[in-house]
């Protein structure tokens, strides 16, 4: 048995993405073994990144400053607009290095079954960013769920009275896919999206 102490860190740390209860026990015993290299670091991260944790007024991504590193970085494009569901999502993209340009987190995607409206999420916001100019094209870089595509159709029909070019993530096959392994609806817009051999 442990102490009621270190049962409690296991407890904090199965509740995380990806964590269960055998895995956070096998964290938790790693940190106490190499206490100096790995749980001492951990723990002066995570107590500055608690204290100076906020979410951008600007875009919704997390960072420690407010505006992001993002919105304050004077190498990005700010007539491209990428909308994204999640913060996860703003990262992913952003960790390729493709996009040059500013980001929008929409904190979550339209939901009939889990009660999500488009007035819990900050499309009102994103309607003021591109009616306060300069903003030409926008990507709704929704995912490939019902959801999300439900999603991207009511951005779109809100933002279908502003001058700029309304585009989308292309969707389909994966680089290194193979056909067999793939499901119907994956194929489907694979199909869909097909384009001509130049």
């Amino acid at each position: 048995m442990a102490s009621p102490e270190i049962e409690a860190l296991s407890q904090a740390l199965a509740r995380l993405p990806g964590l269960g209860p055998r895995s956070a026990r096998r964290a938790v015993l790693y940190l106490m073994k190499k206490r100096e290299n790995a749980l001492q670091p951990l723990l002066a991260a995570l107590g500055n990144v608690a204290n100076k944790l906020s979410t951008c007024s600007v875009c919704g991504n997390v960072d420690t400053s407010d505006p992001c590193s993002i919105c304050r970085d004077p190498r990005r494009d700010d007539k491209m607009l990428c909308v994204v569901e999640e913060v996860s999502d703003l990262w992913a993209l952003d960790r390729s290095r493709l996009f040059p340009g500013r980001y929008h987190v929409l904190g979550g995607r339209l939901s009939a079954l889990e009660g999500v409206r488009p007035e819990d999420l900050s499309i009102d916001q994103l309607v003021k960013r591109v009616a306060a100019g300069g903003i030409e094209e926008v990507v709704l870089a929704m995912n490939a769920t019902l959801e999300g595509q439900t999603t991207a159709h009511y951005i779109a029909e809100r933002l279908e009275k502003y001058p700029l070019r309304l585009s989308q993530l292309a969707h389909g096959l994966p680089v290194g896919g193979e056909l067999d392994y793939l499901d119907e609806g994956t194929l489907a817009q694979a199909l869909r999206a097909r384009r001509p051999i130049a």
